[in-house]
């Protein structure tokens, strides 16, 4: 019975930002319904304790993200929520005090990843106010994501843009430091108890039109991984937004059959034996940040 540390599951497809690091899906906009989320956890319940919110899409847009944290709990499993944190105010009162949620992940890149957004001291104090209320009366965790660094290191002119929400975070949990003196990229620090601040550099989604790299690798996806995309369909990783490597759906087969079937294995053992075996793994660049396991 395969286990997984990382289960996602995208409650919905839509999102209300288009930020330009985040390619669109061609997936008509679709909800998840609540007798579909409560049969994809009955069935994956041998194989995980943890879930994620997350593959596509903006889960606080989800009507029912109060029902579906409830359900999550009666079921016997801890939620992470990865979002772009600007309908926190909207969801506040709906999630604060859901005895599921067990981390918040606030991708802070996504302000400065779309046109036209201006406030960005409204967008950061509002984040900021709703971690600072949480931690007096939970025990959820939070993560503060900076994933926008310039590849190329002799520019950083995100890392420029990045400093005036870092000093905000400086300011409003009175650090003595200067994050940026701290931080490196791929590396986190740690702000209080129960919040961390992370910064990367931006990363490419997996593409069929991409170069195709046929070298050895490694990738995590099916071995402690796995996604459930809103219509059911089961991917190896969160990383496959469109279902290219559709292993099966869960509304016509169970999940460990799905699992365990032909594809599935040969996926997982490609990666045993650092073989990349379908042509989506191929053309994706994350998991080049596993090249030192695949040696």
């Amino acid at each position: 019975m395969k286990r997984f540390k990382k289960f996602y599951i995208e409650i919905t497809n839509a999102c209300n930002l288009s930020c330009s690091f985040c390619p669109q899906t061609r997936r008509p906009p679709e909800f998840m319904t609540l007798e579909t989320f409560s049969k994809i956890l009955d069935g994956i319940k041998p194989h995980t304790e943890y879930i994620y919110f997350h593959v596509k899409g903006e889960p606080l847009l989800h009507p029912k993200l109060d029902e579906f944290l409830d359900l999550s709990y009666e079921k016997g499993f801890k939620v992470n929520i990865t979002t772009n944190g600007t309908l926190i105010n909207k969801v506040r009162d709906k999630i604060i005090l859901k005895p599921a949620l067990r981390q918040i992940n606030f991708s802070l890149h996504s302000f400065d990843g779309n046109e036209g957004e201006s406030n960005k001291d409204e967008y950061v104090n509002n984040i900021i106010s709703f971690v600072k209320e949480a931690l007096n009366i939970t025990d959820t965790l939070f993560s503060l994501r900076l994933w926008n660094l310039d590849v190329d290191n002799t520019t950083n002119l995100q890392a420029n843009k990045n400093r005036y929400l870092l000093s905000v975070i400086e300011k409003a949990f009175n650090l003595p430091y200067k994050i940026e003196e701290e931080i490196h990229a791929g590396h986190g620090i740690k702000i209080c108890d129960k919040v961390y601040l992370n910064q990367d550099h931006e990363f490419q989604w997996p593409d069929l039109n991409a170069r195709e790299d046929n070298s050895p690798g490694f990738c995590y996806g099916l071995r402690n991984q796995v996604a459930i995309l809103v219509d059911g369909t089961v991917v190896p990783c969160c990383l496959d937004g469109e279902g290219v490597i559709n292993l099966g759906n869960i509304h016509k087969t169970p999940f460990s059959e799905i699992v365990e079937n032909q594809r599935s294995n040969h996926i997982f053992n490609g990666f045993s034996r650092r073989e990349v075996v379908e042509e989506l793994c191929r053309k994706c660049g994350y998991r080049k940040k596993f090249n030192d396991i695949s040696k």
